[in-house]
């Protein structure tokens, strides 16, 4: 009866073999630099890649579920380097960071997290938003009580002054020990990333501070390089990041500029030095002015009440009025230049979307920050893939875990009808996303 006894009890104290699901059947993108691979199978255990391989090859084991991706491009969840999860299209700042911060994070910050995941996005860098905001809904997502990718967030934006109305989420400094204060509070909070802008405004002490305080925590900063300025400072201090492709209408960024960036890029010891340009919203902003239905896509409402919906379109019935967009009809034609310098430099790119923006919408930004990549800007489609996937894992240095459709890997997966490497636009339309081993669509 003892022997008994104890057999149950060991097989009570014996964990559940994990179900296993197989996707079988479609081209996998990895996210390396391997060649895809035609009729893939891919096992997830829990939430975990068990192993990669091909039919006929890797057996799928008896009582899997198996998931037909047969006809379908197979490739890492996509991440989106900055979002802004409190906001959602809105076009007049003022007037939404008045009128909504008590709706934050009970309804807009979660509707937009969902909205990202079921387009594909199971990973996201959050660059500015209430500090306690931003730590709670990352936490409700990591424990499952609300959809999203796994989110980064960097809480509020540090900068010189914040502008009027806008203290909740943009902390000044005044000099370098208040510079510091302010990271390190950041820091012992918990966020993910130091966000810094307009540090053209700070001093180079106070820019310095910022940057040295973030890396004692071992926080990575991200700078806007909207300004020439901005970058000389940012690469000076050691920023690790810069963001967008710049507000100014010059041709070009000024030759000083580039220099410094190839020698940045040249010192392999630092690691690779990343760049997130954010054109898209800028790009297609000429097109948008003519072709609205796009702005008629209910994907955007998911989450939102109706009278949230109904406002964010009040303020974008007429896009060619919006004062966010006044002066991209002299900056567009800068673009193109601006895009290929920063690839000859040496950085590495990242896709990011500023998604929240005046138009630019949590389900939709993605993929056509992607698209921009490759039909307008000649980036290969497996580059730029991978600047959505394996490159956002390696700067937020969670790659051991993230980033790539290989063994021991959480299982993000999306799966996408047709030929991706042929077709980047059909990322438009995701049919599969699976979040660490759990099927979300």
């Amino acid at each position: 009866m003892k022997r008994f006894l104890g057999l149950a009890l060991l097989l009570a104290a014996t964990p559940a073999r994990a179900q296993v699901t197989a996707l079988v059947g479609g081209t996998l993108v990895d996210g390396t630099l391997r060649a895809p691979i035609d009729d893939s199978v891919v096992l997830i255990e829990g939430q975990r890649i068990k192993a990669v391989g091909r039919v006929g090859e890797l057996a799928v084991p008896p009582g899997a579920t198996v998931v037909s991706t047969e006809g379908m491009t197979v490739l890492p969840g996509l991440w989106d380097m900055h979002v802004h999860l409190m906001i959602n299209g809105h076009a007049d700042y003022t007037h939404w960071d008045k009128t909504y911060p008590s709706q934050f994070r009970p309804v807009i910050m979660p509707a937009s997290a969902k909205q990202l995941l079921h387009a594909g996005v199971t990973g996201a860098r959050d660059l500015g938003g209430p500090l306690e905001d931003s730590i709670a809904v990352r936490k409700a997502i990591a424990d499952g009580a609300i959809e999203g990718p796994t989110l980064f967030v960097s809480g509020p934006f540090i900068q010189k002054k914040p502008y009027p109305g806008t203290e909740l989420f943009r902390w000044g400094v005044d000099g370098a020990a208040d510079a510091r204060a302010k990271v390190k509070r950041l820091a012992d909070a918990g966020v993910d990333v130091i966000k810094l802008i307009d540090q053209d405004e700070m001093t180079v002490a106070e820019v310095e501070a910022v940057v040295a305080e973030a890396h004692a925590h071992k926080l990575p900063v991200v700078a806007h390089s909207h300004r020439p300025e901005e970058i000389r400072r940012g690469l000076a201090a050691g920023a690790d990041c810069f963001e967008h492709t710049g507000l100014s209408a010059a041709p070009e960024y000024p030759e000083d500029v580039i220099a410094a960036l190839r020698a940045r890029t040249s010192q392999m010891s630092k690691g690779p030095l990343f760049w997130t340009p954010t054109i898209e919203g800028l790009w297609n902003f000429p097109y948008v002015v003519q072709h609205h239905e796009f702005l008629d896509n209910t994907s955007w409402h998911e989450g939102l009440t109706p009278e949230i919906v109904a406002d964010i379109k009040r303020s974008i019935a007429h896009p060619e009025r919006i004062a966010y967009f006044q002066q991209t009809p002299q900056r567009f034609p800068t673009l193109k230049r601006k895009f290929q310098q920063l690839r000859e430099s040496g950085v590495v790119m990242l896709v990011g979307t500023d998604s929240g923006i005046p138009m630019k919408f949590h389900s939709q930004s993605t993929w056509n920050e992607l698209d921009v990549w490759v039909r307008e800007l000649g980036v290969p489609a497996l580059d730029a893939i991978r600047s959505a996937t394996y490159w956002p894992a390696v700067a937020m240095k969670r790659d051991a875990d993230y980033g790539t459709v290989t063994e021991g890997k959480y299982a993000d997966v999306i799966a996408v009808r047709g030929d991706v490497l042929k077709h980047i636009a059909l990322l438009q339309r995701v049919d599969l996303v699976i979040k660490h081993g759990r099927r979300v669509k």
